[in-house]
């Protein structure tokens, strides 16, 4: 996924799917995470400079825009970092608030499984696969499930994947190919970067166990990407 910068002439179009993907992730959780998202979307809609990725903000003003005491901003502020959400740019001096960077791709990573939520259309936007210019609707067939019958390992992966979750394997597994096993290590190919990142990010042991089934030696995965 490249992310297009939040500015110019689609900047409001990119702000919305932002906003949008953090909000419909809210939703999908508990009132902890929901608390959570909302207090970052308060800070992006009322501090946050867009074309710089700058949001210059005390805890004070935090503490009164969440209406909590400065304890739960500093805590929640951890949070946020840990998350990769948040980085300080700059730290307070005297007489001068802390400067924050938002690292909004980290933030649709995190939210990326509730996209379809929103819509295909919307998934497939935020992934880079735009629909064709057309006003004729395709019926979207659902994809086949591999065949493993005498299959080489990959295969048999597939089908591991595929029978464990088919629609998680649908969106994610079943784009990806095997470029080879080496040393322990399978290597493997993504369409995307953002696709690679994102199933090593959250996918990798799912993967690893398929092929302790099939293959124990491999013990590791190395991702590649045809963009």
């Amino acid at each position: 996924m490249q992310l297009a910068k939040p500015v110019g002439r689609n900047a409001s179009a990119v702000k919305y799917d932002i906003l949008s993907a953090l909000t419909v992730h809210a939703l999908s959780g508990d009132k902890h995470l929901q608390r959570s998202v909302l207090r970052i979307i308060v800070l992006i809609t009322t501090r946050y400079n867009w074309r710089n990725n700058e949001l210059s903000i005390g805890r004070q003003e935090i503490a009164r825009l969440w209406s909590v005491n400065e304890r739960t901003v500093k805590r929640e502020m951890a949070k946020f970092r840990t998350l990769g959400w948040i980085a300080v740019k700059r730290p307070a001096a005297r007489g001068r608030v802390a400067v924050y960077e938002l690292d909004l791709k980290q933030m649709l990573l995190d939210t990326s499984e509730n996209w379809a939520t929103i819509g295909p259309d919307f998934r497939d936007r935020m992934m880079d696969e735009p629909e064709p210019d057309t006003n004729i609707v395709p019926f979207q067939a659902k994809p086949a499930p591999p065949d493993a019958e005498g299959g080489d390992v990959w295969a048999q992966v597939q089908s591991i994947l595929h029978g464990r979750d088919p629609e998680l394997w649908a969106s994610w597994f079943q784009h990806l190919t095997e470029l080879d096993r080496v040393g322990g290590v399978a290597i493997l190919m993504a369409p995307s970067r953002f696709m690679a990142d994102y199933i090593a990010q959250k996918w990798s042991g799912r993967l690893l166990a398929a092929y302790s089934r099939v293959d124990p030696s491999v013990c590791s995965l190395r991702f590649e990407t045809a963009d």
